[in-house]
This record gives C-alpha cells, sequence and structure tokens, in this order.
C-alpha cells in the first residue's frame, strides 16, 4: 500500500516561500530544497496558485510567493489543493460477492474512514505555515551549532 507525499511536498514548497519572506523563489530553488525535479515543482505551483495559495510570475524577475500571510495558510489548505482522496481508500478491486465479508466491508469501513478523514482534516485545520515555520526554527541551526532563527532565514541558491 503506497501513500501520497503531495502534501508533504506541498508544505514544504509553502514553508520554503514563507522562510523566504516576501522574496520570490524560482521553481529550481524549490526544488533544490525538496531535492526533486523542478517540473514536479511547477506542476505543483499550479495547483496551488489555483487554489490561491501562491501567487507567480514570469519571467527573469519572477519566480513565486505565498498569496496570503502564512498565518492565513492552513494546513487544511495545502491538504485540500493537493489530495484528491482521504488519509485511506477502499480496494482497489471489489472483494468477492459470494464472501459475507467482502460484501459488507465496504460500508462499514466508510464509515470508519470518514470518521478518519473528519479527524485529520480538524487538526490540520488549526495548524497555519506559520506554525511550521516556529516549529521548525530551533531546528536549523548552523554547523557551528549556533541558532539562524535570530536573523532571515537564508534560502538555497540555485548553482548556474
Amino acid at each position: 500500500m503506497s501513500t501520497s507525499s503531495r502534501f508533504a511536498v506541498a508544505v514544504h514548497v509553502l514553508t520554503l516561500m514563507a522562510w523566504a519572506d516576501e522574496e520570490p523563489l524560482k521553481s529550481e530553488q524549490v526544488a533544490e530544497s525538496v531535492n526533486t525535479n523542478p517540473v514536479v515543482i511547477r506542476r505543483m505551483l499550479c495547483e496551488l496558485a489555483e487554489s490561491k495559495l501562491v501567487v507567480s510570475q514570469s519571467g527573469a524577475a519572477g519566480g513565486s510567493k505565498l498569496a496570503r500571510q502564512p498565518e492565513q495558510i492552513t494546513l487544511l489548505d495545502i491538504y485540500q489543493a493537493v489530495e484528491s482522496r482521504g488519509v485511506f481508500s477502499l480496494h482497489r478491486h471489489p472483494p468477492s460477492r459470494n464472501c459475507p465479508v467482502g460484501v459488507n466491508i465496504g460500508t462499514v469501513l466508510n464509515d470508519v474512514l470518514d470518521d478518519v478523514d473528519s479527524a485529520v482534516e480538524r487538526v490540520l485545520a488549526e495548524i497555519t505555515i506559520k506554525d511550521v515555520v516556529r516549529r521548525l526554527k530551533p531546528c536549523v541551526s548552523t554547523a557551528s551549532g549556533k541558532s539562524k532563527h535570530t536573523t532571515k532565514p537564508q534560502v538555497l541558491s540555485v548553482r548556474n
């Protein structure tokens, strides 16, 4: 069973943008931080822009940045922008209709999965990108062990 990493990548992208403050970021910069191909990032940025979470500008001086303040973007906003299904899903192939469990398991599990999705959404609605940045700052340190959170965080630069 595989799970999607799209939510985690989208949170990473938006947190990086909050970290960069108002500086527009190129997809190559974001891709370097996420450690993925810039095309993957550009596709995700399109989805995030459709959900009005980021704004992008083309051209040499262009890039993408948050469309709203970090405290106005919840993890639920991000989840709804990039995930098309709930946390879990039912069988890929219908169970046997000749089995009493197989015939009824979908109905029972749908109720459980609806409860799980509601619980996840309640938690995600309470956490903003600003909260993620706040939680991240103590984790970020320089090689000398000094905390960087007293100065503006640096975004990785793209190597030419």
